[in-house]
């Protein structure tokens, strides 16, 4: 797992990095502004970014939204000091898979990193309710009877994004193109208003799509 670790205080940054490549994790960048960090991610291509929100430049949450507008698109966890409600879910809306409190142990933080990785979403226990009462809002709302309704083949891309199954894989479980298996994602998340693959993953779970 490639990760790029982007925090604007020095001996902050260096530590993260230095317990994720203890832990056998392969850190390919450590920046400081959020322009450097899109910039070096473009040549580096981290597979998961450890991201605070306060940076010099740009916010986290903008850097979160760029790099979730990209293909292939790496997965975020966000570690900050803030556990302020607005903070949490504009980071989420803008494509982050988590939220960890800069308060969490090394131990939580390796974790995180770890279900992060596996295409879990995680949070710090106190922000997880927070966002899911946000998602089960979005939930409501899309299934008013006046409501967007998907097509068969829509809800079985649902189904297996929910599942955590990249589209590639979509791809070759259902016999389709990469492009098409897209297609069908943004024509569901236009439909049902949400804004990236995280919000439709919490949607499909609300929904009972997720198998669990």
């Amino acid at each position: 797992m490639r990760v790029m670790v982007v925090d604007d205080h020095p001996m902050w940054r260096d530590g993260v990095a230095r317990d994720l490549t203890e832990a056998g994790y392969e850190v390919v960048a450590v920046v400081g502004e959020g322009g450097q960090a899109l910039r070096v991610a473009a040549a580096a291509g981290p597979e998961l970014v450890v991201l605070d929100l306060r940076l010099p430049d740009l916010s986290g949450v903008e850097v979160a939204r760029r790099l979730a507008a990209r293909e292939p698109q790496p997965r975020v966890l966000v570690l900050s000091a803030s556990g302020e409600q607005e903070d949490v879910l504009e980071a989420v809306k803008a494509g982050a898979s988590g939220y960890l409190l800069k308060s969490a142990s090394k131990e939580e933080f390796l974790d995180a990193v770890r279900r992060t990785a596996a295409g879990d979403a995680v949070f710090t226990p106190g922000l997880a309710g927070l966002v899911l009462g946000e998602f089960r809002r979005l939930a409501a709302q899309s299934a008013r009877p006046d409501g967007p309704r998907l097509t068969e083949r829509e809800t079985e891309v649902l189904r297996l994004v929910a599942k955590g199954l990249s589209y590639r894989q979509i791809a070759e479980r259902l016999v389709l193109s990469h492009r098409t298996v897209q297609n069908h994602v943004q024509n569901t998340l236009n439909k049902l208003q949400l804004h990236n693959r995280v919000e439709l993953v919490r949607y499909a779970i609300e929904q009972g799509l997720d198998g669990s």
